[in-house]
């Protein structure tokens, strides 16, 4: 009967919201140094389009952005976190750094 009564609950757990990038482990961009991925490069530059560089959450197609793209850019320093999502707190809402604006380029 438990059982049943679990089955039918809409409760959804969420993961727990991953830790924020420390200023110190920020690294520090160079000239020659990594260039986006195909992937980056495109959710990069719809940051270009949008007030403050905000980045999207949802891909052109309405897919949500891999998470593991916006780490990579977060740990490259191209993106950086902008605000608490108060609707889905394990999700990031990113802006475009200045360092991200050079590495994509005119």
């Amino acid at each position: 009967m438990a059982d049943q009564a679990i089955r039918r609950s809409n409760v959804v757990e969420l993961p727990p919201r991953p830790p924020a990038i420390a200023p110190e482990d920020a690294p520090q961009p160079s000239a020659s140094g990594p260039k986006p991925t195909r992937i980056q490069r495109v959710w990069l530059t719809r940051g270009l389009e949008q007030p403050g560089g905000k980045l999207p959450l949802f891909d052109a197609a309405g897919k949500r952005v891999s998470d593991r793209t916006v780490r990579a850019c977060l740990k490259q320093g191209w993106a950086e976190p902008w605000f608490d999502n108060p609707i889905k707190p394990g999700w990031l809402i990113c802006k475009l750094t200045d360092d991200g604006r050079r590495v994509i380029g005119p």
